[in-house]
């Protein structure tokens, strides 16, 4: 496969997979469209993980010409803190899209319990188990400190808006480590905003739509890249972020925030109105409110 490839989502027919963070919103909407890919899946959560649905589109692009068959799914309660349980879930698995952890800022403690270790069992365990691929969820909230005036690519340093980056910033980094030592191949996914539509002036810039999320992840799972990270996101016409990163696994995005909103978007929530919080930069961060000291202050614990 060329570096500008179309993904072969064909290649993932028959193939079983292992998807944590099952039951979580984005997990949920991803097996659906997996299931109708002919992916075999192996589904796990800290909670019962709900029967796969098939009410996902799965985009044109992405669907094989023929129609697959009938998938399995295998569905478990297991906690990424358990790593001898994920080492015996994945065995037998093509690979793994580890999207189970904290999904939003929180204290650090529980990160780094959570999202760290947590990952670093997924990526061990894929290790042990022979799996070929880990493709992990990170976030665009990695860069969220870089100012709105500023085009990010991957290879520009982390500057994450809260602690929750800096977990995604540790589990890139394990990703990297495990490539290198291991010879694990991952693939880093840096979402955007994933959702049905935009819901705030943010998301003008960092919307992922649910087609374009399915075509990131298919893209993802199958590209012949050992080694990647790159932003998903929809090809927004206001976007903050380079996308050349992820043309070079074949993840081309179709839709476009400035095209589905329907009149003037809300502020982001908790934006602080100017003049009565904390300075900021002109042009102000890309986290928007995420990058805030008391979005982060709130949440600690301890």
């Amino acid at each position: 496969m060329s570096d500008h490839a179309e993904p072969d989502a064909a290649r993932l027919r028959g193939a079983r997979w292992a998807v944590t963070g099952a039951a979580g919103r984005i997990g949920v909407h991803l097996r659906s469209a997996l299931h109708e890919l002919g992916v075999e899946l192996v589904s796990t959560d800290v909670v019962e993980v709900p029967p796969v649905g098939g009410d996902a589109v799965v985009p044109d692009a992405a669907r094989p010409d023929a129609a697959p068959g009938p998938a399995a799914e295998r569905r478990e309660v297991v906690d990424v803190a358990d790593l001898e349980a994920l080492t015996e879930l994945f065995a037998g698995c093509d690979g793994v899209v580890h999207l189970g952890g904290i999904s939003d800022e929180a204290d650090f403690h529980d990160l780094a319990t959570v999202n760290v270790v947590g990952t670093y069992h997924v990526l061990e365990a894929a290790r042990r188990a022979g799996v070929g691929r880990v493709v992990f969820a990170s976030s665009n909230r990695l860069t969220g400190s870089y100012d709105t005036d500023t085009t990010v690519d991957v290879g520009m340093p982390p500057r994450p808006d809260g602690f929750y980056g800096v977990s995604k910033v540790a589990g890139e980094a394990l990703c990297r480590l495990y490539s290198d030592k291991f010879g694990l191949s991952t693939v880093s996914v840096r979402i955007g905003s994933w959702g049905e539509a935009p819901e705030d002036t943010r998301h003008l810039h960092t919307w992922l739509s649910e087609p374009d999320g399915v075509r990131a992840f298919v893209a993802a799972m199958t590209t012949d890249v050992q080694v990647a990270v790159f932003y998903a996101v929809s090809a927004n016409a206001e976007g903050w972020w380079d996308l050349a990163a992820g043309e070079a696994v074949g993840f081309r995005p179709q839709d476009d925030a400035s095209t589905v909103v329907d009149g003037p978007l809300p502020e982001p929530a908790g934006t602080v109105p100017p003049g009565t919080g904390e300075p900021a930069e002109p042009a102000g961060p890309q986290g928007g409110p995420f990058a805030s000291s008391t979005f982060s202050l709130d949440r600690m614990t301890r």
